[in-house]
């Protein structure tokens, strides 16, 4: 279910309309990155990461574990959000356009979004962006330029919020991509009960972060598995 936003119309989408609109279940996208409009999209079926049934091959926490990328929280989100956006292989459009770029800018300086960013050499290789609300996140984009950066990230997120107390990882759709991490399918009227008990909760993002001198401090990918339990460390 979708219905467009257009003209004058996009004067009235704010920061604060955005958030309530998540608390109702409804997300705005665009039909591509040259589109002047958005689309509030409401699923039916719901794409959803249980954080207590997280799905972690081996291989992928081997990777975590030697800290190949360095792990940085809320660094560069228009670095981030531009990579979500790039063409690649595989997929010519996007549907971030410019004033999803501009509304999530604005939420991410309020403290309603949040990235994970993988860094190499002094350099973004990957990432996520994804907008906390309550004990809920709900998870937007991700990109990944080196092979596993964005699965690193994604990994560095679901530790961060078990250990914060979240309840609910929303990930809107089911794609191939997340279904190997354990995202399922839900339909609505299970995920609105979920939403409306994970939105009237409170958890912390990041949980015990300092500063360091490259950025905002993560934990070691050693650290960071044993936050998932003694098979996974």
């Amino acid at each position: 279910m979708s219905r467009p936003v257009s003209g004058d119309d996009l004067d009235v989408v704010t920061p604060s309309l955005l958030l309530r609109a998540y608390a109702c279940g409804i997300f705005p996208m665009a039909e591509s990155g040259d589109d002047p409009t958005l689309y509030w999209i409401e699923p039916k079926m719901r794409g959803v990461l249980p954080l207590d049934g997280f799905h972690l091959a081996r291989r992928l926490a081997r990777t975590v574990r030697s800290d190949r990328f360095d792990i940085r929280i809320d660094t560069d989100f228009d670095a981030v959000i531009s990579g979500c956006a790039a063409s690649r292989v595989g997929r010519r459009n996007t549907w971030i356009n410019e004033p999803i770029k501009k509304l999530y800018g604005e939420l991410f300086r309020l403290g309603h979004v949040h990235t994970v960013e993988a860094w190499r050499d002094g350099r973004m290789v990957g990432g996520l962006y994804g907008v906390k609300l309550g004990a809920a996140f709900f998870g937007e984009s991700m990109f990944s330029d080196e092979r596993d950066a964005s699965k690193v990230a994604l990994v560095h997120l679901v530790a961060r919020l078990r250990r914060g107390g979240f309840q609910l990882l929303d990930t809107q759709f089911l794609t191939e991509h997340l279904a190997q991490f354990g995202t399922a399918e839900i339909p609505r009227d299970k995920y609105v009960t979920l939403l409306d008990a994970a939105v009237a909760g409170h958890a912390d993002f990041p949980p015990g972060v300092g500063i360091s001198g490259n950025g905002k401090y993560s934990p070691s990918g050693a650290e960071i598995l044993t936050w998932f339990g003694p098979d996974a460390a």
